[in-house]
C-alpha cells in the first residue's frame, strides 16, 4: 500500500492544524465560502429611476401586475448608495422630485418587485419629467427594459417603441397618462 504511506505528506499534522494560525486559516476559508454562497444566491437587481413614485407603483403593481418583493440582504448595507451617480447626465435627474410614496413605505427605500425568478426591480426617485410632464422611467440596463417591455406586451397594453438603440418606448396607463421608459447609455 504505497499510496497510503505518502498520504501523510498531503495532510498537515494535527498540532499545526489546530494551532492559532491553523484555526485562523480555517475560519477565513469558512468565511470565504459563506460569502461566496451569499453573493451567488443574491438576486440580480435592476434599478429604475422614476419621476413619481406613486404613479410608478400604480404602473408596476396595478398595470403590469408585478409581485412585491422583499429587499435583498445586500441592499441593507447601502450597496446601491456606494455605486455613486456622479457621472449621471443631469437631463435624467429631477430638479424638484416628488416624494409621494405608497402607504407604509418610505420614499427613500423605493419600491421592490419580483421581475423574474432571481431578478428584482428596484424603483427609486430621481428621473426628471419628460416632454409635456410625461412620466419618465430611466434605466441603465437594457435587459431590465426588455423584461418590462415583454411584460407590457404580455398584458396587451398600448405601447409604442420609439427607438431600439437606446431602447425607448411609451406606454399608456389606465388614467391615460403616457409613461416613457428610457435606456440611458454611457
Amino acid at each position: 500500500m504505497p499510496i497510503f504511506d505518502n498520504l501523510g505528506a498531503f495532510i498537515p499534522p494535527l498540532d499545526s492544524l489546530f494551532s492559532t494560525q491553523g484555526i485562523m486559516v480555517m475560519l477565513l476559508a469558512a468565511y470565504a465560502g459563506a460569502m461566496w454562497m451569499f453573493l451567488t444566491s443574491a438576486p440580480k437587481v435592476h434599478t429604475v429611476m422614476v419621476s413619481d413614485l406613486e404613479i410608478a407603483r400604480q404602473f408596476y403593481e396595478g398595470l403590469l401586475n408585478l409581485p412585491v418583493a422583499d429587499i435583498p440582504l445586500h441592499y441593507y448595507y447601502n450597496y446601491e448608495q456606494t455605486l455613486g451617480a456622479t457621472g449621471m447626465d443631469p437631463l435624467y435627474m429631477s430638479v424638484t422630485p416628488t416624494t409621494t410614496a405608497a402607504p407604509g413605505r418610505g420614499a427613500a427605500d423605493g419600491l421592490w418587485y419580483q421581475l423574474k425568478k432571481n431578478t428584482q426591480l428596484h424603483v427609486i426617485m430621481g428621473a426628471s419629467y419628460g416632454h409635456n410632464n410625461r412620466q419618465r422611467h430611466v434605466c441603465f440596463d437594457r435587459d431590465c427594459l426588455n423584461e418590462v417591455l415583454l411584460r407590457v406586451q404580455s398584458r396587451r397594453l398600448k405601447y409604442k417603441v420609439r427607438t431600439n438603440k437606446p431602447l425607448n418606448f411609451l406606454v399608456k396607463d389606465l388614467d391615460n397618462r403616457t409613461i416613457e421608459l428610457s435606456e440611458v447609455t454611457n
